[in-house]
């Protein structure tokens, strides 16, 4: 089976790694070999001593890029619920995916800022809010939201499960599913 990288960006709490987690198993039981490349994870063991600056930023991405790309060429789907808040580095990814011959696909989690703050999976707004951190993305640190993703999905509007058949119906039109 082919692989592909499918990179999932929005604010935080948009829902993208319950996305990613919902359509791995979609995928897990029609065969694939699937990994969720969760950027908190990620943050931990592969970039760890990063922090938050933009350059910071764009190291990370580019690492979980590079490791993305590496399990996709070997015939994984490597879904990737990472914020990746400038359009440049989810750029240079592309770039790596396209001239390697790899599949790649850029999902826009467009939950708005507010919906987000409801659900503040990780309390970080409150902490925002309150003053305790600085640097949030889409409040007081830059989100530049994707202008033509592959797929942009509503996650406020309909379900993890309708999100995941949205993002299943299109790998099944790119020949990916």
């Amino acid at each position: 089976m082919t692989g592909a990288t499918i990179w999932l960006t929005g604010l935080p709490s948009a829902g993208k790694t319950t996305l990613a987690h919902e359509l791995a198993g979609r995928l897990r039981g029609d065969g694939h070999r699937v990994e969720v490349l969760d950027g908190d994870e990620i943050r931990e063991f592969l970039s760890a001593g990063l922090g938050f600056t933009r350059e910071d930023r764009h190291t990370n991405v580019q690492r979980i890029g590079f490791v993305a790309e590496l399990l996709a060429s070997n015939g994984v789907k490597a879904l990737v619920p990472v914020i990746a808040p400038y359009a440049d580095s989810r750029e240079a990814v592309r770039k790596r995916h396209q001239t390697e011959g790899t599949a790649y696909l850029e999902v826009h989690v467009a939950t708005p800022v507010e919906v987000c703050s409801e659900r503040d999976v990780k309390g970080l707004y409150a902490k925002q809010a309150a003053g305790e951190i600085s640097g949030l993305t889409g409040v007081d640190d830059p989100y530049e939201a994707p202008e033509s993703p592959d797929l942009r999905i509503e996650s406020h509007t309909q379900t993890v499960q309708e999100s995941a058949a949205a993002l299943h119906t299109l790998l099944t039109e790119r020949g990916l599913a």
